[in-house]
């Protein structure tokens, strides 16, 4: 090779060498530009889309009985959701019962036997569940003629259990994507997470999916450092020692995600003991009033809101919409909205169920079920 060529040979490297990391700055810029942008439908104050045609939900419920099973009523999250179907149960004659249970699957099985005996009309799934795990119980409430039905627990993307009657499903892959395109923006393209996951509930699947998919997207320089797998039954006795562990192994973790809110009772205490508290920032989803209240006291970031009492309506309307062979909406109607502690004294102090998220949805199902 002459001089002049070996000289063009290395300028030309060079420039190639420069270039790359112009072109990935510009990438983790557009990535985040997309990420705000994403975010933008999510700060609004949601309005109230009507799920289906007017009835008379009166007439459905009347003389009628609902057994609600959770995963386990050790969680705030669902418990809250069950007291508003009681109150909403109550004015429209719809007598709603909880099947208290610490999260072992035969003490599921047991809530199907209670139901059956007492002539139950309909058991609800509630958030956590699935169907593939109580498949002889739910035959045997068909038989009795129960109908079994699921709620806030498929994704729009899973086929539901032929056995139930009906599904209503949220978007837990969406709101994946929504957890990592705020962790983008608030690392500015630099998130270090711990990622806190209970994959013994199927909606976990996608709900991580989109989080990764919407990292790859928009976020290349951000990465799970470490996941933290804890079953429901667990998270009582090892989410605290497993994420105090995973800060301490990994010091440039700056961002936890405890996926379902819940876990944030036992996160908190482990970033306090590491000496991370205020440090490290947590997002979540669910919109548990205990957890708004952690925004407002500056140990949790970010949460994405669903109102449990709007949960809680929109449950019932499903449900009734079932037991009255009328069309079922294809999605549970309950949109999210996120809360930060730019607006969440909206909430409340201390946060309600019930509470910033507007009040259409309430004038909404009334009028849609005859009673305005």
């Amino acid at each position: 090779m002459n001089k002049i060529s070996k000289a063009s040979g290395i300028a030309t490297a060079l420039a190639v060498a420069l270039a790359v990391p112009s072109a990935f700055a510009q990438s983790a810029d557009e990535g985040i530009a997309r990420a705000t942008e994403r975010l933008a439908a999510y700060s609004n104050v949601p309005e109230f889309t009507a799920p289906g045609d007017p009835f008379d939900i009166r007439a459905c419920a009347a003389d009628k009985k609902m057994l609600s099973i959770p995963n386990s009523s050790a969680n705030p999250f669902l418990k809250g959701i069950i007291d508003r179907m009681k109150a909403v149960g109550e004015d429209i004659g719809l007598e709603v019962v909880e099947w208290e249970n610490q999260g072992q699957p035969n003490q599921w099985v047991q809530g199907f036997d209670f139901a059956v005996r007492n002539e139950f009309h309909v058991i609800n799934l509630i958030s956590g569940i699935s169907p593939d795990t109580v498949e002889p119980q739910i035959r045997a409430a068909n038989e009795a003629g129960l109908k079994t039905m699921t709620s806030h627990f498929y994704d729009p993307s899973f086929e539901p259990n032929p056995l139930i009657s009906s599904a209503l499903p949220i978007g837990f892959n969406e709101i994946g994507k929504i957890l990592a395109n705020w962790a983008t923006v608030n690392t500015d393209g630099e998130a270090k997470i711990a990622l806190v996951v209970s994959r013994d509930v199927p909606p976990t699947i996608p709900l991580v999916d989109g989080i990764m998919s919407e990292l790859a997207e928009n976020c290349p320089n951000c990465e799970i450092v470490r996941e933290i797998n804890v079953g429901v039954a667990e998270w009582g006795t090892k989410i605290q020692p497993s994420v105090q562990s995973a800060l301490q192994a990994h010091p440039e973790i700056n961002l936890v995600i405890p996926i379902y809110d819940s876990m944030s009772q036992f996160v908190i205490p482990a970033l306090r003991l590491a000496g991370k508290l205020g440090d490290v920032k947590v997002a979540t989803f669910n919109g548990t009033p205990f957890v708004l209240d952690f925004i407002q006291q500056g140990y949790v970031d970010m949460n994405i809101g669903e109102s449990l009492d709007w949960i809680a309506y929109a449950t019932i309307d499903g449900h009734m919409r079932d037991l009255c062979d009328l069309p079922v909406p294809d999605k549970l109607n309950v949109p999210f909205y996120i809360f930060d502690d730019g607006n969440v004294a909206d909430a409340g102090t201390p946060a309600q169920f019930d509470t910033g998220y507007g009040d259409a949805y309430v004038t909404g199902f009334r009028t849609l079920w005859g009673l305005e």
